[in-house]
């Protein structure tokens, strides 16, 4: 599995979501709405998720290990951090 595309789409309100990110996996399929936060110990991302009827959250794709969540972490982050130092293109909740 590769991921042959990231496309980073920065959050330009104060507060712990810093963008929404949608990765291309061996340009065949894509995965949208994946978050990238700020939490206390840095940068992490979070997988799409809806609200269940229990009012729990509940990941609608996720990866199955760690080795692989890891891996999609890795290049979602290094593509986010390349797009700090570049002007901003389409940044969300701008007007």
């Amino acid at each position: 599995m590769q991921i042959t595309d990231v496309r980073v789409r920065k959050v330009a309100k104060e507060g712990k979501l810093k963008a929404v990110v949608s990765i291309t996996i061996d340009d065949e399929f894509v995965v949208h709405d994946i978050k990238v936060i700020e939490g206390e110990k840095g940068l992490f991302i979070a997988m799409p998720s809806k609200k269940a009827l229990d009012g729990e959250y509940r990941d609608i794709a996720h990866p199955i290990n760690s080795g692989t969540r890891e891996r999609i972490q890795t290049t979602i982050l290094g593509k986010y951090e390349e797009t700090l130092d570049e002007e901003p293109e389409a940044v969300i909740g701008e007007m």
